[in-house]
């Protein structure tokens, strides 16, 4: 697959991977504590941080993983936009029930809040599953981005992880949090604009957008599959698993796990958090329908030439469909554009790394290191250690990239369940600590253990059940065996002092300080699930 790179194409990835390095190093030296370096000193503003957590969610995986199932794969289409009508909802219940309650307990790692309402071990129990998985899923995603890497420059497998991976945990070390987000702004601001001149080449190519439509396979077309629910009948991306178990995992994600919250909590204030999931609830629509356009355009390019997918390299188990984007982009676009789009790549990868690295070292050092050293260090001495975790975490991952080769097919099918299998009862143990008084630390990790468990069954015996489902599910068992777990094991403990900490937190920024009524503004973000909605029926009529 490999094309001819021309050295105009190699020095803009040159001068993109100086240019970030040279940040990284600039923002470096405004950081002077552990605080800095994860929270950015609590002072980023909205725009950034909204933009930020938006260019994590498109991933190199995304970016090419989407348009494939748009154009290629069975059963695929544009049903995959009916998974982004959760969004919105989700962002409204984080704003209103979540987030508030973090920024008043003024945390860097959040399940630092699961001590305060539960117990010790909840907290570190929580944190080494983060820990567990993501390490696991960053070294499956770069080895999976160093194939398309190798496949497209032909430098080689191990010459692809260390382009890609070291230069990644460089910039990770050096620019901490502040780096990662304003790294991602100017990630994404790429990836939207090389994506838009790739549709405007497709579309030119299909004689006009029109006609680029007309041509696409009508039973392609659909965006909502009301006929199914996914709960038995084998059709995994049906309307209802998609809105409901897209909102509980979407909930889950981006409220209770690490990586997503970290960046929240960088924010200067509750208003600032609060609009940047705004922009996140608002914007990403848009992004994920430019990508899935993409799919769109190449489904039509390659039925015209039948060359085009004979071109496709084969992985053994089949064409590999998730690279007709970049073959595209080395095949049709000119010279120049060629190293953007690389760059486009390379900043879709970078962004999902990045923000990995650091939230793996946050949770490191706050719910372990610092927890279990009884000395007291000074803000210098933990800013070197959280870099030096910083890089330790970025050479595990990079290490275990050259390991999980044999296994990786398998994975990578299965990487999108991996999450739905635990996210659901995460979401649960932070839902018992909010709502609940009597559950404590034992009946919440049970609960967990149990939906975890309950989704793996699913997953090994239940086939026909889709995996969006295991979100809901999971919660659902977590939740009740909890439940009932603190009624046939009571125990004492401080309840009195734990449980008012959500209660407190609500009232305070959202009914006393908060200098808007997110009440009111969060209206917004309903009005536009059901223009999405709107939207996405039109789209199924007018096949």
């Amino acid at each position: 697959m490999n094309q001819s790179i021309s050295w105009i194409d190699w020095l803009i990835i040159t001068i993109y991977c100086i240019g970030l390095l040279a940040m990284a190093y600039w923002l470096a030296r405004r950081q002077e504590s552990r605080e800095d370096y994860y929270v950015a000193g609590r002072n980023v503003g909205p725009w950034p941080v909204g933009l930020s957590i938006m260019a994590t969610q498109c991933s190199t995986n995304s970016i090419l993983g989407a348009p494939a199932f748009v154009a290629f794969a069975a059963g695929g289409g544009l049903l995959w936009l009916q998974y982004e009508l959760a969004v919105p909802l989700a962002m409204v219940v984080l704003i209103l029930f979540v987030m508030p309650l973090f920024r008043h307990l003024q945390l860097v790692s959040v399940y630092a809040y699961l001590e305060q309402r539960f117990d010790l071990e909840t907290r570190l129990t929580l944190s080494g599953l983060f820990l567990f998985v993501r390490a696991f899923a960053t070294a499956v995603t770069v080895y999976s981005i160093a194939l398309v890497i190798n496949l497209i420059t032909g430098l080689g497998f191990t010459a692809s992880v260390m382009l890609l991976g070291a230069f990644t945990v460089v910039y990770d070390v050096m620019g901490g949090i502040r780096g990662v987000i304003y790294s991602d702004v100017i990630q994404l601001l790429i990836l939207a604009v090389m994506l838009m001149l790739v549709l405007a080449f497709l579309v030119d190519a299909s004689g006009g957008f029109e006609q680029m439509w007309q041509s696409f396979a009508a039973e392609r077309k659909t965006t909502l599959d009301f006929a199914h629910h996914g709960f038995g009948d084998g059709q995994t991306f049906a309307f209802w698993p998609m809105l409901l178990g897209g909102l509980f995992l979407y909930v889950s994600y981006y409220g209770c796990d690490q990586s997503q919250v970290q960046r929240q909590l960088s924010t200067r204030d509750i208003d600032a958090t609060n609009n940047a999931l705004l922009i996140n609830g608002l914007l990403r629509f848009p992004l994920v329908l430019l990508y899935c356009l993409v799919g769109v355009g190449i489904a039509v390019f390659a039925t015209g030439h039948p060359e085009f997918v004979a071109a496709l390299p084969d992985s053994g188990n089949g064409l590999e469909y998730n690279l007709a984007v970049p073959l595209y982009m080395i095949n049709v676009l000119p010279v120049g554009l060629v190293g953007l789009s690389l760059v486009a790549l390379f900043a879709a990868a970078m962004s999902s790394l990045d923000s990995v690295l650091n939230s793996l070292s946050a949770t490191t050092m706050e719910d372990f290191v610092r927890g279990f050293h009884r000395g007291r260090w000074t803000p210098h001495k933990e800013l070197i250690l959280s870099r030096v975790i910083t890089a330790l975490w970025g050479g595990v991952t990079l290490v275990m990239a050259f390991f999980v080769d044999d296994i990786a097919t398998t994975v990578l099918e299965a990487i999108n369940k991996i999450g739905s299998l635990a996210n659901g009862p995460i979401l649960a143990v932070f839902a018992l600590g909010f709502l609940t008084h009597r559950v404590q630390g034992r009946h919440a990790i049970a609960g967990l253990l149990a939906g975890i468990s309950v989704n793996g069954i699913c997953w090994l015996t239940l086939p026909e059940i889709s995996w969006l489902w295991w979100n809901v599910i999971g919660f659902a068992v977590a939740v009740n065996v909890a439940l009932i777990l603190s009624r046939l094991w009571p125990g004492n403990g401080n309840r009195a002092i734990r449980n008012d900490l959500y209660e407190t937190a609500i009232r305070h920024h959202l009914r006393e300080e908060a200098r808007c009524n997110w009440y009111r503004r969060s209206l917004v973000l309903v009005a536009w699930f059901v223009g999405l909605l709107v939207l996405l029926l039109w789209m199924g009529l007018g096949t």
